[in-house]
């Protein structure tokens, strides 16, 4: 771990994934304090708004933290030129393969502006990424929460840790939430880990009373992954909790099907449909407490998630856990 909380500038290299809506100034700035690496969800906001964010964050904690964006946005390049003026070190980038010119655009002309984390969910991207300039990957299982790839963590630790971690920054996410689970990962070579159902119900997520309770009362299998109704869109899967909201995804789809169909939207408008589609099904759930038809987004870990727990003591917790584990080996 000690190489991840060299490159993060933390005490523990353990990352909050960027949850919309949730991760925002008050749950990022509680986990770097608590020693962690936030990230603020930029999501859709505009530069504008982006910029408030991190100026807000920057006046409730002095240590660092990061901000992710999302490939498909089109102001993607004047997000991170705003993250370049608050002088913003780590920048994740999620949501596809990064457009060219953008690792160029974080790195800047000195080659270290910032640092680039990109989400990798093959062997062959990862590599690919790594040769156009990433410094970090983070491999995510299907277990997440939120948009997921098509591979369990357990599966991609073993495909690409063997063959990256020695030489390369690599994080692991999907399905952690508890120290044991840490400790397996750094064993395999890891750098650190990536949470974010974990954090999602800490007493400084601002998420709604009514969304923290959905997890407390949900299990595992509870947390669903969701369908594509044409193969045509090019809809990433997301985890949520089963609820109406699911099934008005489903008629979302068929909605966007049909504008493609009549020449109304290109392929790209489609997937901007959707994932504003997402982006307010979220926000109907997490903040205004409309868990029957928003998205409950939440990972197969959602059945450890029992108690809303401030942040520090969730990070002590998993630390605990996880040199535990390395003791008894």
């Amino acid at each position: 771990m000690a190489r991840g909380c060299a490159f993060l500038g933390t005490q523990t290299a353990i990352m909050c994934g960027a949850m919309s809506w949730v991760s925002e100034r008050s749950l990022v700035s509680a986990i770097s304090n608590a020693g962690g690496f936030g990230v603020i969800a930029c999501g859709a906001m505009t530069p504008d708004l982006l910029d408030t964010e991190i100026a807000a964050t920057k006046a409730l904690t002095s240590k660092p933290f990061g901000v992710n964006l999302i490939t498909m946005h089109p102001l993607l390049l004047d997000l991170i030129a705003v993250c370049r003026n608050h002088q913003i070190g780590h920048i994740v980038l999620a949501g596809g393969i990064p457009p060219k010119g953008t690792l160029e655009a974080i790195r800047g002309q000195s080659g270290k502006e910032a640092k680039a984390i990109c989400f990798a969910p093959t062997l062959a991207l990862a590599k690919n990424l790594l040769r156009r300039g990433a410094d970090a990957i983070v491999i995510e299982g299907m277990e997440a929460g939120g948009h997921i790839g098509p591979v369990s963590t357990s599966v991609l630790a073993q495909e690409i840790l063997p063959v990256l971690a020695a030489d390369q920054m690599i994080f692991v996410a999907g399905g952690i939430a508890r120290g044991e689970a840490m400790a397996g990962y750094l064993e395999m070579g890891a750098s650190g880990v990536q949470l974010g159902t974990r954090f999602a119900c800490a007493t400084e997520s601002i998420a709604h009373p009514a969304f923290k309770k959905a997890f407390f009362h949900a299990s595992a299998r509870d947390a669903v992954a969701s369908v594509q109704v044409d193969p045509r869109l090019p809809v990433i899967p997301v985890r949520a909790l089963k609820n109406e909201g699911t099934a008005a995804f489903t008629a979302k789809q068929i909605e966007v099907a049909k504008s493609l169909d009549e020449g109304k939207v290109d392929m790209h408008d489609a997937q901007l449909e959707i994932e504003k589609f997402w982006a307010g099904a979220l926000r109907r759930a997490a903040i205004d407490g409309d868990v029957e038809n928003g998205s409950i987004m939440a990972g197969q870990s959602v059945g450890m998630v029992k108690s809303e727990e401030p942040v520090a003591d969730i990070i002590a917790a998993l630390m605990t856990e996880c040199e535990a584990a390395l003791s008894r080996r």
